[in-house]
């Protein structure tokens, strides 16, 4: 049992790594070329759709790098809607980006986040707090 759950988990990792290898990545001046600010995220189809129905909230536009598989932005999802205040979340694979909805009344901690994140095995590059 312990071997296919191996097999299975290299298998992710395999295919995981396969698909980030299509990203430009420059090894000398290690440079990920892929990676959006958080501000570019607010500019995008899938932000204003995340918005769209939220109000009196505010969101964190979080820049992941380390998400390579949907099991990553499963944990993630499962992680941050176990904080009461979270109201909605959005993991974008291809991106790299994570935008969770926190309730208006909601002290954001961007230490807490990255926090979080990290546990989950992750690294966080960058955090926006952006009020609706």
């Amino acid at each position: 049992m312990q071997s296919k759950l191996g097999l299975v988990i290299f298998i992710l990792f395999a295919f995981g790594k396969s698909a980030s290898a299509d990203t430009k990545h420059v090894h000398g001046q290690h440079n990920h070329d892929t990676a959006a600010t958080p501000s570019a995220a607010v500019a995008t189809e899938r932000y204003e759709v995340f918005v769209k129905d939220l109000e009196d909230s505010q969101v964190a536009v979080v820049n992941v790098i380390g998400m390579v598989c949907d099991f990553c932005a499963r944990g993630l999802e499962k992680t941050f809607n176990k904080d009461e205040f979270v109201r909605k979340i959005d993991v974008d694979l291809a991106n790299g980006q994570v935008l969770i909805a926190y309730s208006a009344d909601k002290l954001i901690n961007q230490g807490e986040i990255s926090k979080l994140i990290l546990a989950n095995g992750q690294n966080v590059t960058g955090i926006e707090i952006i009020k609706i």
